[in-house]
């Protein structure tokens, strides 16, 4: 195996019994590092610390990672100019903090028979957003809802 000590110096290819010889003469312990690569690599220190400082890695690493939350904007087929508006500057808001928006446009009673109303209005906002977002979901029905899903560029 190929033997690296405390002090980062390698000693080349080393017997096992001699590897933990060394590791017990300094009073750490015998870690491999590398066990794929041909010979192993293993390195002599205390794995008390080597285990706490690969599980602060991993935190940093956690703490690191963005995780994308799915918001929803829900509209009306009937949506007045403003409520659209105010609607539109909240999906702006959710894709600059790299959140993914669904767009739910909600029928009632007899609305349902003006499924193009519907239509019109989600490719309004898909092409608002285009500059913004891709499509990631095609408008489609289910029940009495119309939904689309977009995702941040």
């Amino acid at each position: 195996m190929q033997l690296i000590d405390s002090d980062g110096k390698n000693h080349g290819t080393v017997p096992l019994l001699e590897a933990l010889g060394l590791a017990e003469a300094a009073g750490l312990d015998l870690v491999e590092i590398a066990p794929n690569s041909e010979p192993p690599v293993c390195k002599i220190l205390d794995y008390g610390k080597f285990r706490f400082l690969e599980q602060k890695k991993a935190a940093e690493a956690r703490k690191k990672q963005k995780i994308v939350e799915v918001k929803e904007i829900k509209l009306r087929p009937g949506i007045d100019d403003h409520d659209y508006g105010v609607k539109m500057k909240a999906v702006r808001r959710f894709f600059e903090e790299g959140d993914k928006v669904k767009v739910t446009l909600r029928f009632r009673g007899r609305e349902i028979a003006h499924q193009d109303i519907g239509y019109r209005l989600l490719s309004r906002v898909k092409s608002e957003t285009a500059s913004l977002a891709k499509v990631e979901l095609e408008p489609s029905m289910e029940g009495r809802q119309m939904i689309m899903v977009l995702a941040p560029r």
